[in-house]
């Protein structure tokens, strides 16, 4: 028997990497000698890049830079076991969690940092980039990014801007003269799974700025920076950022990476898949292994077991996915691909309790132990 473990993370309770080795022990307790093949997964947005160092047999690298209110930060990023790929997750520079809830300002938050991480990859040889958006800090349409890789953009008086969203409305004037010579070598995949423009009310101020500390009077003035902006790109540069679908994404580093460095922007669990050449793991496969924390409505709409279960569904192989939880509203996955979903709680506990990593790794490994009971007695069975 072969077994092949696609799990994404149990945010906040237990990685990818460590519930996977949950189901594998649980697997070979019934099945000693099936061959588990593990795939740790990630939809584009945290973990992320340990799911892709794991699967390129890459190394971490961590690199202090410019933190989004310019304090310096230890960040993490990986490099693929070929040297050639730097996997970057822009959080790790710029994040949420890197900012104090009652400090979180996004007038002067920077994506300073993001620059500095890719540099450092240039550094060391890499010139292709994975890019993981989401849970930035910030609202500065990426320009703290592009100036670190040698963009400048001046006010009237010919001054280089200061760093955050408050600061794109002073940007009357963008100087492309002086990039960083290697960035024009370099090619960028974006994971990017929302849609927003830039500004407007759909834009990446009103939708996002509030949980990155903005009031309705900073959301309005972020998204006449951002018009700004735009105008003034569309105008000297006469490239469109608005428009682009997912050019509103953290905090419009989307329109940073499309516009100005030619990034391909796409479906996160897509660009995975993508990596890790889940079609070629597939081969000679018995049964797929997916999950995540929370199997509900969402999981439908580009998550990663999704990815999976689709994928698998085309070589017509079955897909047990395991969950913290299983929200039966409006449930579809049976028909997306996945053969059956069960919960990994096998009696009443705290939400502390069943989300405790020592907790979930015994109820992975136990639920995987007695699915796999039942799928050896069903062999015994049809053998008679």
């Amino acid at each position: 028997m072969k077994v092949l473990i696609a799990m994404d993370s149990f945010k906040g309770s237990i990685s990818s990497i460590e519930g996977s080795k949950a189901i594998s022990q649980g697997i070979h307790e019934v099945y000693p000698a099936a061959e588990t093949v593990t795939l740790p997964l990630a939809d584009g947005g945290e973990g992320t890049v340990e799911a892709l160092v794991h699967a390129t047999s890459g190394q971490w690298i961590e690199k202090s830079v410019t933190g989004p209110l310019g304090e310096p930060v230890e960040a993490l990023y990986g490099i693929s076991g070929d040297g050639k790929t730097a996997i970057i997750e822009v959080a790790a520079a710029c994040g949420l969690p890197l900012i104090p809830r009652d400090s979180l300002d996004p007038l002067k938050a920077t994506t300073y940092g993001v620059g500095e991480l890719i540099l450092d990859a240039i550094d060391k040889g890499c010139r292709h980039f994975i890019v993981g958006l989401g849970g930035s800090a910030t609202n500065d349409a990426g320009v703290g990014m592009l100036q670190e890789l040698g963009f400048r953009f001046e006010n009237n008086q010919g001054e280089e801007v200061g760093y955050g969203g408050g600061a794109l409305a002073d940007i009357e004037h963008i100087n492309t003269d002086n990039i960083h010579p290697s960035v024009k070598e370099c090619t960028f995949q974006v994971a990017c799974d929302v849609k927003n423009f830039l500004h407007g009310t759909d834009g990446a101020a009103y939708v996002y700025g509030p949980q990155k500390g903005a009031t309705d009077e900073m959301v309005r003035e972020l998204d006449e920076g951002l018009k700004h902006f735009a105008e003034r790109v569309r105008d000297q540069l006469d490239i469109d950022i608005h428009s682009i679908e997912g050019a509103g994404a953290a905090g419009g580093l989307g329109a940073a990476f499309s516009g100005f460095l030619n990034g391909q922007l796409q479906s996160g669990i897509e660009l995975v898949l993508e990596v890790i050449d889940m079609e070629k793991q597939l081969q000679d496969v018995d049964f797929v292994i997916t999950g995540e924390g929370m199997l509900d409505g969402q999981t439908s709409m580009g998550k990663a077991p999704i990815g999976v279960a689709q994928m698998a569904k085309k070589h017509g192989i079955p897909v047990i996915a395991l969950a913290g939880a299983v929200n039966q509203e409006q449930f579809t996955l049976n028909d997306r691909g996945m053969t059956s979903c069960f919960s990994i709680l096998s009696a009443p506990m705290s939400l502390d309790d069943a989300m405790n990593s020592v907790i979930a790794y015994k109820n992975l490994q136990f639920t995987t132990n007695q699915l796999f009971r039942l799928i050896k007695g069903s062999e015994a069975f049809h053998s008679k």
